[in-house]
């Protein structure tokens, strides 16, 4: 990707704006379009030019990247930029939508001669501030190569996540289902620590110290595959290990949970499913 590719930028939202500020770094220029003209002045204020229209936009970027709020915006702009981009552009998408809208405006992009990638994003506002966010491409290879170096100014994990467009996608639903789901394991902790007379702002703290020790649950996501480990497999001993640690708090959680009269659903399915999870036998670890 040359230098003096141009890049365009829609949607300066809490996550676009700070992305696109990054992006205003790019030698070849960005232009950018939001319906909040305080939103375009602080990308102004960093370089970038503006566009009177998302098909202005379309008109003038070689590279174009999406941030709006729900499908039917995301199918709105890219139907607008369709009507003026150049064949060869490539959009990318970094909205969290469904993957068969992203596969649907691929198919309606093509047809244009324009190249379409599903980017969604992960990392929040800070991330995107800094630099830092995860950004996780579906689609052809060649058109993810072609626009990594941009996009290197915004994040520093970008991903490859398949070939087919909606692959990046998939992989965000993925790790935010984890997300969400271990917010609410920590509701349920809260409400345990809380009956148990705990200050939870302190619990909270430990948490935080010795997640960034430990890796919290991304320190067991080491494995290529979720099939049944071998015994003689080297991570059979290591996960039966952590397996057995699991059982054996579970099932004391969940006994302080029974004496103060607090229901912890999740903590019930994960000690009845934690060894199967870790894709060992019922015979690997302890009862």
């Amino acid at each position: 990707m040359s230098d003096d590719v141009r890049l365009g930028y829609v949607g300066l939202g809490n996550i676009g704006g700070p992305m696109a500020g990054r992006l205003a770094a790019w030698p070849g220029g960005l232009t950018v379009f939001d319906l909040s003209d305080e939103a375009v002045a602080k990308l102004v204020d960093k370089g970038a030019a503006t566009a009177d229209s998302v098909a202005a936009l379309g008109a003038q970027a070689d590279v174009i990247g999406i941030c709006v709020l729900s499908d039917e915006q995301v199918r709105s702009v890219v139907g607008d930029l369709l009507t003026t981009a150049k064949p060869g552009t490539v959009i990318t998408v970094h909205s969290t939508i469904a993957p068969e809208t992203a596969v649907d405006l691929a198919k309606a992009c093509a047809e244009k001669g324009v190249h379409l990638l599903d980017a969604p994003i992960s990392g929040g506002a800070p991330g995107a501030e800094q630099g830092r966010l995860a950004i996780m491409f579906g689609g052809p290879r060649e058109a993810y190569e072609q626009v990594k170096p941009a996009f290197k100014l915004a994040g520093d994990m970008l991903v490859h996540a398949g070939d087919e467009v909606g692959a990046g996608t998939k992989m965000k639903l993925a790790r935010n289902l984890l997300h969400f789901i271990s917010f609410n394991a920590a509701s349920e902790a809260q409400r345990l620590a809380e009956a148990a007379g705990i200050d939870i702002a302190k619990l909270g703290k430990v948490v935080r110290h010795t997640d960034a020790i430990t890796g919290g649950a991304g320190s067991i996501m080491l494995r290529d595959t979720t099939a049944p480990i071998d015994p003689d497999d080297f991570w059979y001993g290591v996960f039966t290990h952590v397996v057995n640690l699991g059982n054996k708090d579970l099932d004391l959680a969940l006994a302080l949970g029974e004496q103060l009269g607090v229901d912890l659903p999740l903590g019930t399915i994960a000690r009845a499913d934690l060894a199967k999870g870790f894709g060992i036998d019922d015979k690997g670890a302890s009862a």
